[in-house]
């Protein structure tokens, strides 16, 4: 049909524990997957370790589902199993794929995701269809630097081969929420200019289509009383529909300018599902530490600096990345080791951290040192490791001239680190280790492995990426104000800064040269008063304004 520009497979694949089925026809899968993976019963039993325990199978058939047993199933297993679900949710949406792309060739392919929400390989999921679409609730959130990382690491899926609906580089907003939800406790109304705030937030981390939900609420069903564009009573001086009718005026004086833009980033963040999955299991060393949380500890410090960030796996090419940060890989699996060794030694600056590569892709311990495989890049290793309960901390003491602005803590994880050639950047301040290396910087070629032995609170890593900053010559996008987040879209000769304002009060902002603001056509310098949830879009060439654009100099 000419209406009809891209098929959406699915919507929400993985939701609602779907991840995985135990019913017989799973179970024959499953025995066929192993079978595909492993060829042997042999190797099987030896890969996954079944010999600890009596474990040890003679058939295929005889290999379990990971149902729920008196105690732990093998961790092994337990991995294999995530794999073989995600295999297949993947499959079935590439299934309904080739179907679609055999009937109708010319029209682009997705299928909604959530950030990491479902147990899936995501990257795997975006390699199947032809652009990544995802579902934002960003309206009914609060954090901006939470939902910039959940942008972030969706537009980070699909690096290259992209194919949208309108020809752009990026991804597409299937769902943006338009108001109010109906499945929290409270449901309180999105408050006016978050909707606007959020949109651009989309649109500045390289979003090219955005979607709401719904257009109209329904009058049926039990998603009655959900926000939408239009409510059951439809009237045009709706206010949710005035807001997001700004928004189209503004896109269609900014379509023009970001067409074929899309974000470069100097900075990424390194993050597998084999690893997180690994991490999630029982029986860790430190139930109360969570990768997640791990994660947006680097990722705010980046974000509140304004420096672009990447996600990507560890086995992805790292060349383009000035700087790459690898937080607790405790799953290493075959290769990857190698690439982050590639990386630096042609130059890169890497960080690592506590918790890595304490098992490989099979869930075996090394037998040649922590961290597995990567003992020589950091030019350490890691002897013991002491988890702390929360609320017991050490606390570091620095060398050198890594900036403190206050006191740092070690919280949860503490590496005893024996050096091998590093430098010793920080130490621990008391126990049987004080006085031992709980950060280093190692030489590796021509680029630099740090290595972090622990956990520390959100100023440890202001300090980090400020350090980081001058050591690799990474400079903010702009000067602003710490509250105002900037990111940056752009391509040969075009570069366009989207400021947004998260607070709920007025921020002055300093322009130290003339910049010119898409949506209002004004050019202005000094200083400027950015409202409430007030959004500017800038360029630095106002020599390039259309005519009947004004200039103001404060």
């Amino acid at each position: 049909h000419k209406q009809v520009i891209a098929w959406q497979i699915d919507s929400g694949i993985g939701g609602h524990q779907t991840e995985c089925s135990f019913n017989d026809e799973a179970r024959h899968e499953w025995h066929m997957w192993l079978k595909a993976k492993y060829e042997t019963i042999e190797r099987l039993n030896e890969q996954l370790g079944l010999r600890y325990w009596g474990q040890i199978v003679s058939s295929w058939d005889q290999v379990p589902m990971p149902k729920i047993a008196p105690t732990m199933h093998n961790p092994a297993l337990l991995l294999d199993w995530n794999r073989f679900c995600s295999d297949t949710i993947v499959q079935f949406i590439r299934m309904q794929a080739d179907v679609l792309r055999e009937l109708c060739p010319r029209h682009p392919l997705t299928t909604n995701l959530r950030a990491l929400q479902r147990r899936f390989d995501h990257f795997d999921m975006a390699q199947v269809v032809d652009f990544v679409s995802i579902e934002s609730n960003a309206a009914i959130k609060a954090k901006a630097a939470e939902l910039a990382a959940e942008i972030d690491i969706l537009r980070s899926l699909k690096k290259t081969d992209v194919r949208t609906p309108d020809g752009d580089y990026g991804f597409w907003v299937i769902e943006q929420k338009a108001g109010q939800v109906n499945w929290q406790d409270v449901n309180s109304l999105v408050r006016p200019g978050i909707v606007r705030l959020f949109t651009y937030q989309l649109i500045s981390r390289g979003a090219s289509g955005v979607l709401y939900y719904h257009w109209r609420q329904p009058r049926i069903g039990n998603e009655k009383l959900y926000g939408a564009v239009l409510p059951h009573h439809l009237h045009e001086n709706n206010r949710v529909y005035k807001e997001i009718s700004q928004i189209g005026d503004e896109i269609k004086l900014l379509a023009p300018v970001i067409k074929g833009t899309k974000v470069v980033a100097e900075a990424c963040i390194l993050y597998s599902h084999d690893n997180d999955w690994a991490l999630q299991q029982p029986m860790q060393p430190n139930k109360f530490f969570n990768l997640r949380e791990h994660i947006q500890l680097i990722y705010n410090a980046l974000h509140d600096r304004n420096i672009s960030i990447d996600f990507a796996r560890p086995i992805e090419d790292l060349a383009k990345y000035r700087l790459v940060f690898a937080p607790s890989l405790h799953l290493m699996a075959g290769g990857e080791a190698d690439r982050l060794k590639l990386y630096v030694q042609n130059g890169g600056t890497l960080i690592g951290t506590f918790n890595t590569g304490l098992v490989d892709e099979h869930q075996i311990a090394p037998d040649t040192g922590y961290p597995h495989d990567l003992t020589d890049l950091f030019g350490l290793e890691v002897m013991e490791f002491d988890p702390l309960p929360p609320g017991e901390e050490n606390h570091l003491t620095f060398k050198g001239a890594f900036p403190t602005s206050h006191m740092h803590p070690a919280r949860l994880w503490c590496d005893i680190i024996e050096p091998n050639g590093c430098q010793i950047l920080a130490t621990y301040a008391k126990d049987f280790y004080s006085n031992t290396p709980a950060m280093t910087m190692n030489t590796f070629g021509l680029g630099k492995a740090i290595y972090i032995g622990t956990l520390s609170h959100q100023h440890f890593y202001y300090d980090l990426v400020t350090w980081l900053r001058q050591m690799c010559n990474l400079h903010p996008l702009l000067k602003v104000p710490d509250t105002v987040e900037v990111s940056l879209r752009q391509k040969e000769g075009t570069k366009v800064f989207f400021l947004l304002n998260h607070q709920n009060s007025p921020v002055r902002i300093q322009f130290y040269k003339p910049m010119h603001d898409f949506l209002t056509g004004s050019t202005f310098s000094g200083n400027y008063d950015l409202p409430p949830h007030g959004v500017l879009v800038l360029d630095e060439h106002p020599e390039a304004k259309a005519p009947g654009e004004t200039t103001i100099v404060s």
